[in-house]
């Protein structure tokens, strides 16, 4: 967001504001154009990012006694304000590369905003979404133990137990905290609602009878339902590739695939085996 910064709305601005988000006060005049230039520049850098800094500009024509007030010696010049006081600024004429250095010092990194967006996503409920955001954010930036943290759970949401056991294994015991300890709970949980004893009972039925469909197609059906996708997706693929009529495995298998989370990799791998029987 960018305002115009005066001597109304200066307490509102620099008390208030800066409570809430870090504001960043340009100070320009139109008879110094690297302040100018400075000004425009600020604007655009900062539009994807208004809910974390505010720009206040301030015309040094008309609002002396703002620029006399933060003991303005020059333009161009910026200051970055917190809780009402200066913790950074820009003095003299300003590239690109020096403007995006300091405001990168300040800024959420673009991981620090899709993990707050799959934080977000989940709370919604929005699993599969949550998978292809926290992904994102894991591969900018694979270290931090929030992110993985984080993805593990929804490795976990989405039957990924290996995935996440071994993600899991990467975190450092510095940073095996209550939000670890409650991630391991919730695999263990997974772990065992994975193997439960109707599937337990299924499998053994169907190693007394391997060409079973209707058995198969259960067992399918109950691995789907636990997160077991991939072997779901293999009974019923190779029911479907021994009768290209068989409709209701097909229709089960097209159902989990659905249901899957967008650029999940077994997603894409079981449709190219589809699309190379069907054509």
């Amino acid at each position: 967001m960018n305002v115009a910064m005066t001597v109304e709305n200066f307490q509102k601005i620099i008390v208030e504001d800066s409570k809430e988000k870090l504001v960043l006060v340009d100070f320009w005049a139109e008879q110094v154009p690297e302040s100018v230039e400075l000004r425009d520049k600020l604007a655009s850098s900062l539009n994807a990012f208004e809910a974390h800094i505010l720009l206040a500009t301030v015309d040094c024509q008309t609002e002396q006694q703002i620029a006399q007030q933060f003991g303005i010696q020059g333009l161009p010049t910026a200051v970055l304000v917190k809780d009402g006081q200066p913790i950074d600024g820009l003095s003299g004429p300003q590239t690109d590369d020096t403007i995006k250095a300091f405001l990168d010092k300040h800024l959420p990194k673009e991981e620090d905003l899709l993990f707050a967006q799959a934080q977000k996503l989940i709370e919604a409920n929005d699993i599969n979404q949550a998978f292809t955001v926290i992904s994102q954010a894991y591969q900018l930036n694979n270290e931090r133990a929030d992110i993985k943290l984080l993805l593990a759970d929804v490795y976990i949401q989405t039957g990924k137990i290996s995935e996440a056991e071994s993600l899991l294994s990467t975190i450092l015991m510095v940073d095996q905290g209550s939000e670890y300890q409650a991630v391991m709970a919730k695999l263990e949980l997974a772990s065992q609602a994975a193997n439960s004893p109707e599937i337990q009972a299924l499998e053994s039925e169907l190693a007394k009878a391997p060409d079973n469909v209707e058995l198969q197609q259960n067992l399918a059906a109950q691995y789907s339902q636990v997160n077991r996708h991939e072997e779901a997706l293999t009974l019923l693929f190779r029911l479907v590739q021994k009768d290209s009529s068989d409709q209701k495995s097909k229709d089960l298998l097209l159902d989990i695939l659905k249901a899957l989370p967008d650029g999940d990799p077994l997603a894409t791998k079981f449709r190219r085996k589809l699309y190379t029987l069907m054509y």
